[in-house]
């Protein structure tokens, strides 16, 4: 563990482009692998989550290779996974350990999940349930559904129906991915939209796919098993759940303007810029544009005086992952905001609820937690604020969100952890030190 301060700075300025997407480089990795000839993947994200999807891709069949600036898959096709010889090890990536297992579902040879200690205390049971379903055996698992697990595919799987209980991306993704080695229709509902990055991709790599709307905005998802996927080129967009950090910066330190280019503004990713529009934030969206389907634009952010909001609970599905930096943001704003229905943060990589309020307290910050809901009363005159120690958890989104808060508040703030930051956002400390941040090594 590797402790990091960051200190109040005068001003931010510059021009920066976030990394890839995380959730479209995981998918990207997965659909290569299950391709028919090559996908040729630029603007990957190389952090270690991703690294581990790809460590995974080889290990069923995958021939992955990296050529200058682009990442080159060679697909061991849907149905023909091959057998892994040693147990698949995701790291800190929740996305990555369940959508595998999703794929690997409906395969008839044992697989095995591991992961670090952040992974191994999270459930699986929101997956396993579904796998089920489709004939899944669970050979092995820890208390409740946790890492290490091993699962069998049956010997003939069969098609589901599933209604996913809960606004999960990763659940939906999870049953298609099993749907795809099973004959015929596999059909997920989803009574609230999330991020539909896998259904533009399966469509994009030529699967039959059908997607309708009800009336009451549930959406039904039908996927044909068993088909061809073909390889194709992906450039991967820059990751909204980045750019979160330097938006937010750029809004609460003083005498700020940043742009942030080439940013992925596909509208189940975008419920943090809109409630940080409905704070009165200054972020100018420009050169809106479309890129392999999704939407792109540049996000020019000016420092702005926010304000307090009620942040509704459908929204969450949009936002999931920009809690911990939207408190920061709500933490030096006027007035209270209110986070509701956010219960789904207490099983992230840690209890993000908690970890964000802990933060929150250890630097001065008014606020009321409850089981799904999180209020934070504003100090738009920072007084006081900082000199905290914050504990990761080994998370790195609580990590980059405090580190961002240090740097607006009187006295520095201090996180237990850097190195954990890899896992989603490795450029960070550079990109953000490019703007002008003074973030340092401590021995705290």
């Amino acid at each position: 563990m590797q402790p990091l301060i960051s200190r109040a700075i005068k001003t931010l300025s510059g021009n920066v482009e976030v990394p890839g997407d995380k959730s479209i480089s995981h998918r990207s990795a997965i659909f290569g692998l299950l391709c028919v000839g090559e996908t040729k993947i630029t603007h990957m994200l190389e952090s270690e989550d991703v690294l581990n999807s790809l460590h995974a891709a080889r290990a069923l069949g995958a021939l992955v290779d990296k050529i200058d600036d682009q990442w080159i898959i060679k697909g061991a096709c849907n149905g023909a996974l091959l057998e892994p010889d040693h147990r698949l090890d995701f790291g800190n990536s929740g996305t990555g350990c369940r959508l595998f297992m999703g794929l690997l579902g409906t395969y008839d040879f044992p697989s095995t999940f591991i992961g670090d200690a952040s992974l191994s205390s999270r459930p699986m049971n929101r997956i396993l349930d579904p796998l089920q379903l489709f004939g899944t055996q669970i050979l092995a698992q820890q208390r409740d559904g946790r890492l290490p697990i091993t699962i069998r595919g049956p010997e003939f799987a069969a098609p589901i129906k599933y209604r996913v209980p809960m606004a999960s991306a990763q659940v939906k993704s999870a049953v298609l991915l099993a749907g795809l080695n099973a004959p015929g229709i596999t059909q997920v509902v989803e009574p609230v939209m999330t991020r539909d990055h896998t259904e533009k991709m399966l469509a994009g790599f030529g699967a039959n796919i059908e997607i309708n709307t009800d009336k009451y905005g549930a959406r039904s998802i039908e996927l044909e098993g068993q088909c061809v996927l073909n390889g194709c080129d992906i450039h991967v967009p820059g990751d909204p759940s980045s750019a979160a950090f330097l938006i937010v910066a750029g809004l609460i330190v003083p005498d700020s303007r940043i742009t942030v280019r080439n940013v992925l503004m596909n509208p189940t990713r975008t419920g943090l810029i809109t409630t940080l529009l409905e704070m009165d934030a200054n972020i100018e969206i420009m050169d809106q544009r479309l890129s392999g389907g999704e939407e792109l634009a540049d996000l020019v952010v000016n420092s702005s005086e926010l304000k307090g909001v009620t942040v509704p609970g459908e929204r969450s599905a949009s936002m999931i992952d920009e809690y911990p930096i939207l408190a920061v943001a709500a933490a030096f704003a006027d007035g209270k905001t209110t986070m509701l229905d956010v219960g789904e943060l207490r099983v992230k990589e840690s209890d993000r609820l908690r970890a964000v309020a802990d933060g929150l307290g250890a630097n001065g910050v008014d606020f009321v937690e409850g089981e799904d809901f999180l209020i934070i009363n504003g100090n738009p005159g920072n007084s006081g604020m900082g000199g905290g120690f914050v504990k990761t958890h080994h998370d790195h989104r609580i990590a980059m969100s405090f580190l961002i808060m240090g740097m607006a508040t009187e006295k520095p703030v201090t996180v237990d952890d850097g190195n954990i930051i890899a896992t989603s956002f490795p450029q960070f400390l550079q990109l953000i030190e490019e703007l002008g941040a003074d973030i340092g090594q401590t021995s705290t």
